[in-house]
């Protein structure tokens, strides 16, 4: 009996000790199944796709400090807004500046170019006046006064810009002559200016009186 006993142990034993080694089996099949799972998925990622998604999260994230570098504080904004109103009102007055030289430099040629119409004249007398002198008083002291203060006037005028319109001999241009009258002359073609009658004068370019002349038919 007691034989009977211990070899129906033993026999429990042994199915006991074969469910083991079958469960051992089959975890371990579990887990090299998993294993090879884990392969088929390493060997079927591309590195370059992993390094792609790097990245492209890199990427993101940039993009997120960019978005937040974009959105300046109010502070910033008024500071710009000032400095660029600020460059506005600068080229503004140098614009005005600019122009307001200009119209002075206008008016005060204007002014002049009055001045000189007025003082020619008596540039005139004084031509007429030293034209009459004699030779015998060429030499006198009144003469000699006269010719130094004409010769001062002129001096002055040129310094100024003043200049003489050339005439005689010249074509005829309306823009600084003045034609009086017209006459036959066998020494000048059609249109040329023959005599000056009286002189003229321009101005920094600007005619501030025609010469009077005769000019050739």
């Amino acid at each position: 009996m007691d034989n009977q006993d211990k070899d129906m142990r033993e026999v429990e034993q042994e199915n006991v000790n074969d469910e083991t080694i079958i469960k051992t089996q089959e975890q371990d099949c579990d887990i090299e199944a998993q294993e090879s799972e884990l392969d088929i998925e390493t060997e079927g990622t591309d590195p370059d796709d992993s390094e792609d998604m790097q990245e492209k999260s890199l990427d993101e994230k940039k993009g997120i400090f960019r978005k937040k570098e974009k959105k300046k504080d109010k502070r910033d904004l008024k500071i710009e807004e000032l400095n660029d109103r600020l460059i506005r009102n600068m080229a503004e007055f140098d614009n005005f500046r600019k122009r307001t030289d200009k119209e002075k430099s206008l008016m005060f040629d204007t002014g002049a170019g009055m001045i000189v119409g007025k003082i020619l004249p008596v540039i005139d007398d004084f031509e007429r006046g030293l034209a009459t002198i004699e030779a015998k008083d060429v030499e006198s002291s009144f003469a000699i006064g006269m010719e130094m203060v004409y010769k001062k006037l002129i001096t002055t005028l040129d310094d100024m810009g003043v200049s003489v319109i050339e005439s005689v001999g010249k074509e005829f241009d309306p823009t600084y002559h003045n034609a009086v009258m017209q006459e036959a002359d066998e020494e000048h073609d059609s249109g040329i200016v023959t005599q000056e009658l009286q002189k003229g004068y321009i101005y920094k370019e600007k005619v501030i009186r025609h010469s009077m002349v005769v000019v050739a038919e």
